[in-house]
């Protein structure tokens, strides 16, 4: 209850009176003592399910009545988890790109916090490197978009260095990291160990973006999901190095359980499939 105020802006007592005059409207116990908290009745996880389309639709009333007197738009919110390779989620987002009128709202943060958002209908859908895990209270469907297999990259200034006796020559050359709040780096460091290679770690990012820029600027060689390979030697002018073997990096689609699932978010899921 302290949380859920927190996160209101309210005060405890206002949001436990709430409450307790909702649970007498109904008629129903809504919450009972589990532990140190609480937990949902049977009555209490109905009243969710209702209340989630619910707040749905009121959220979706402004829209409604900006559309009726002025251009219609399609307004699609996405939250973007930090350690997406921001290339690869231009590609993921490819099937609603030409939608007439799209005004397409990116948010990115971490995913937790993305999650979060997305229970309270801020966000449509949600991008990310893993799929949502479970909870007992919130109904989160996470829906696979592919994978990509890795690969190594470097500015010309350290490709050849690189490039001699890969993948050993990790041991010598700077190399650049994505942290451990990226679900590719588990699988990054089991590469590392099957090889028997203690790379010359010299950065970690969260941000992938920066990885990729940090890397571009010579200060490490870096991995990267061959899906943006072109973009990669492209815009960032960098050359591939070798694969990182039997290392993919997962994209996912984490939508709420809604009778009511936006249009686009169906889309991009139907393109997917």
């Amino acid at each position: 209850m302290t949380r859920a105020a927190a996160r209101l802006g309210m005060a405890v007592q206002t949001v436990s009176t709430q409450v307790r005059e909702l649970e007498r409207s109904l008629g129903y116990a809504l919450l009972k003592p589990k532990g140190r908290g609480l937990a949902l009745t049977d009555a209490g996880t109905a009243a969710l399910q209702q209340a989630e389309q619910i707040f749905q639709l009121g959220e979706q009333l402004p829209a409604l009545v900006r559309d009726a007197v002025s251009a219609p738009t399609v307004r699609l919110a996405v939250g973007i988890s930090e350690g997406l390779p921001k290339l690869a989620v231009r590609r993921l987002m490819q099937p609603v790109m030409r939608t007439p009128r799209l005004r397409l709202v990116c948010h990115e943060d971490e995913f937790e916090d993305l999650l979060g958002d997305l229970a309270l209908h801020r966000l449509d859908v949600i991008l990310a490197d893993r799929p949502a895990p479970p909870h007992p209270n919130v109904k989160l469907y996470s829906h696979s978009l592919g994978s990509s297999p890795l690969a190594w990259y470097a500015a010309p200034s350290l490709h050849a260095a690189a490039r001699k006796g890969f993948p050993q020559s990790l041991v010598k050359v700077p190399v650049l990291l994505p942290t451990t709040h990226g679900a590719v780096r588990v699988p990054i460091n089991q590469w590392f160990e099957r090889l028997g290679i203690t790379p010359n770690l010299v950065g970690e990012f969260e941000d992938n973006a920066l990885l990729k820029t940090f890397g571009a600027a010579g200060m490490g060689v870096f991995p990267a999901a061959e899906l943006v390979h072109e973009e990669l030697v492209t815009r960032y002018g960098v050359k591939r190095i070798g694969p990182c073997e039997n290392v993919e990096q997962h994209f996912f689609a984490i939508a709420a359980h809604k009778k009511l699932l936006h249009p686009l978010v169906q889309k991009l899921l139907l393109a997917a499939r």
